[in-house]
């Protein structure tokens, strides 16, 4: 895969109690993880993602998907699928219509963990600096969705 287009994205690495977030600026420079969000119903993590990615620019949101060793769909990939189309789906309603792409995040969580001794960490921080290295690798490998075929 090539490199994508750099645009402000926010990055989401989808858990059962905290969605990690980390963002990136227009050119794809810097990468920045952003405070977790303690999950709710979708509706109360929309009011809280929305002035996030209003304030930000976002243009594109990727979303981590957790594959096993051999690239196969966990048990959590089908959850991560459905919340990121949703998510999508209810941007969409509020006016804003932002590609999904999917990267894959297998032992995301454990490479932040390791890199920042961040290993059991509650707070959320875990979450966020997984999801800056979701956002990293997209940045370096796409998919770019202007790319896709359709």
């Amino acid at each position: 895969m090539s490199s994508p287009r750099p645009r402000s994205a926010l990055a989401l690495d989808v858990g059962r109690k905290r969605i990690g977030l980390a963002g990136c600026d227009p050119l794809g420079l810097t990468v920045t993880p952003l405070p977790a969000l303690a999950r709710a119903a979708l509706e109360q993590d929309l009011a809280r993602l929305l002035p996030l990615v209003r304030s930000r620019r976002v243009e594109l949101l990727v979303v981590g998907l957790p594959l096993d060793a051999t690239q196969q769909p966990t048990a959590q990939a089908s959850h991560c699928r459905r919340y990121g189309l949703r998510l999508q789906g209810a941007l969409q309603q509020a006016g804003l219509d932002l590609p999904l792409v999917w990267v894959d995040e297998h032992a995301s969580s454990w490479a932040a963990g390791e890199g920042l001794g961040l290993h059991g960490d509650r707070s959320g921080r875990l979450d966020s600096a997984a999801a800056a290295l979701l956002l990293e690798q997209w940045l370096r490998e796409g998919p770019d969705p202007e790319s896709r075929p359709s």
